[in-house]
């Protein structure tokens, strides 16, 4: 999956619904996006050509098969093995790029807020997820994409907490991918309006580099981490538009400067926006859900006026 790191392809990678119980494997074929259906086109994958779909939207069959590039490409040696690694990556990399700007293109069209959520493990996403679900599932209609290496433990707790979820187990991938949250999204269909928050799998370093076709990229930072997170996975801070403070009801017993944190993560990104909270007592939880409300009002008055200016 990752030429940077080196972890494993999405052979053994898979899909659970947690809606219907339906589980199905993500290595090698992407499913058609979620307006496309699958009975319409029965067709050979082996070969690589586009349609459009009713909605404009054009889906080139070829991506579904870039992990078969990983395996075909390794055997090259002929440039040596660092040049191979710098070339697979970049391929790798372009791949994902390209599904990326078709998944945006389709949360665009349908006006849904899409999030992708990234952390080091234990940072406290599905704690949030699992209070802004249950705080707001009568106000927004919310649909979750959940990323873990192994187990649907986080997927269940969200389901219970009130909002549809598929869970992603990338085996042994340390990210999430645009095809991966492409295939993820047919099964969830979420309707115009919603918001999709993408849970990715708990790493600083490599989700940074995968577009998702998200709107923002939310990273999640505890205040149990150290304020000095920013500096060391600078890459991560600097693709973030919003940095989450989280567990602040734990600064009396660590030793974490707020403002510290702030500095370094401007250091690295000045325009990263940034938010203090604890989940379990409730402090800074407004904030947080005002900056997702401002964001979902942003998306549609962008999305009014492209539509006036296309009549225009």
């Amino acid at each position: 999956m990752c030429a940077t790191c080196g972890c494993g392809s999405n052979t053994n990678a898979r899909m659970l619904n947690l809606q219907t119980g339906l589980v199905r494997p993500l290595g090698g074929h992407t499913s058609e996006h979620p307006g496309h259906h699958r009975d319409d086109h029965e067709h050979d994958h082996g070969h690589s050509h586009s349609h459009h779909h009713g909605d404009g939207h054009v889906h080139d069959h070829e991506h579904g098969h870039h992990h078969h590039d990983h395996d075909g490409h390794k055997h090259h040696h002929g440039h040596g093995r660092g040049t191979t690694v710098v070339e697979l990556e970049a391929r790798l990399l372009a791949k994902n790029d390209t599904l990326a700007m078709r998944n945006r293109g389709w949360f665009e069209g349908r006006e849904i807020l899409a999030l992708n959520i990234v952390s080091s493990p234990g940072a406290g996403k599905t704690t949030l997820l699992e209070r802004t679900i249950q705080d707001l599932k009568d106000e927004i209609p919310i649909f979750v994409i959940e990323g873990d290496q192994a187990t649907a433990n986080d997927g269940e707790r969200i389901r219970a907490a009130g909002a549809a979820a598929v869970q992603v187990n990338t085996g042994t991938g340390c990210h999430l991918e645009a095809d991966m949250v492409a295939q993820a999204l047919q099964e969830l269909r979420p309707p115009s309006g919603a918001m999709v928050l993408i849970e990715n799998v708990g790493n600083l370093v490599c989700p940074a580099l995968f577009d998702l076709g998200e709107d923002a990229k939310v990273i999640v930072l505890s205040v149990t981490e150290g304020q000095d997170k920013p500096l060391k996975y600078p890459n991560m801070f600097q693709a973030a538009d919003l940095m989450v403070i989280s567990k602040t009801d734990l600064l009396p017993y660590v030793d974490f400067d707020m403002d510290v944190a702030l500095a370094n993560a401007r250091a690295v990104n000045p325009a990263i926006e940034a938010i203090a909270l604890s989940v379990r007592n409730g402090e800074g939880v407004d904030q947080w859900y005002g900056w997702l409300r401002s964001h979902r009002r942003s998306l549609g008055q962008s999305s009014a006026i492209a539509s006036a200016a296309d009549k225009n």
